[in-house]
């Protein structure tokens, strides 16, 4: 069984150790930061500050870019555009990893405090009853705060999300 957990595209282009699993793991990728990747890897401005790390991350950005775009990928994506919040059909990057593509609608719940994709990433944890996983610390401290009811792992923790994780009665007792 795969472990889930919704995420941004850039993320898993970012951070190679997301690719090597222990465990399998299903990352839930709403659509609209499938379409981010396409303006970091054609934009001028630095993915990373490092100038090599940054031709890494934009090679890894191109390479998932491609992923998406395969024939039989995007026939999958497209059939769940065809609804809001309809999940593709899983994509198997191989035997470990797997992506669903979800049509997020940002309904604006979150937007008076959170930024679009923001917005669409914790409506889709929430939905589908899956954690987050981010690297953003300030968007962290933003669910924090506004108390929003979703679990959120640090990408740092990932190997643990995976291997253990917290079940969300876990987070009841607490």
């Amino acid at each position: 069984m795969h472990r889930r957990f919704v995420i941004e595209a850039v993320m898993v282009a970012t951070y190679g150790h997301l690719l090597v699993p222990v465990h399998p793991v299903d990352f839930i990728v709403p659509y609209s930061s499938i379409s981010e990747l396409y303006e970091m890897r054609d934009g001028n401005d630095p993915v990373m500050d490092n100038p090599e790390d940054d031709g890494h991350v934009k090679a890894q950005i191109h390479q998932l870019i491609l992923f998406f775009e395969d024939p039989l990928n995007r026939k999958k994506i497209e059939k769940a555009l065809q609804a809001p919040w309809r999940e593709s059909s899983p994509l198997l990057l191989n035997d470990r990893i797997q992506f669903t593509i979800v049509n997020t609608m940002d309904t604006a719940q979150y937007g008076e405090l959170f930024d679009p994709i923001e917005t669409e990433l914790i409506l889709t944890a929430l939905k589908l009853g899956t954690p987050l996983l981010t690297d953003q610390f300030e968007f962290q401290d933003k669910l924090i705060e506004a108390e929003v009811p979703v679990q959120v792992y640090d990408i740092e923790d990932f190997e643990f999300a995976v291997e253990e994780g917290i079940a969300p009665g876990d987070l009841e007792q607490m």
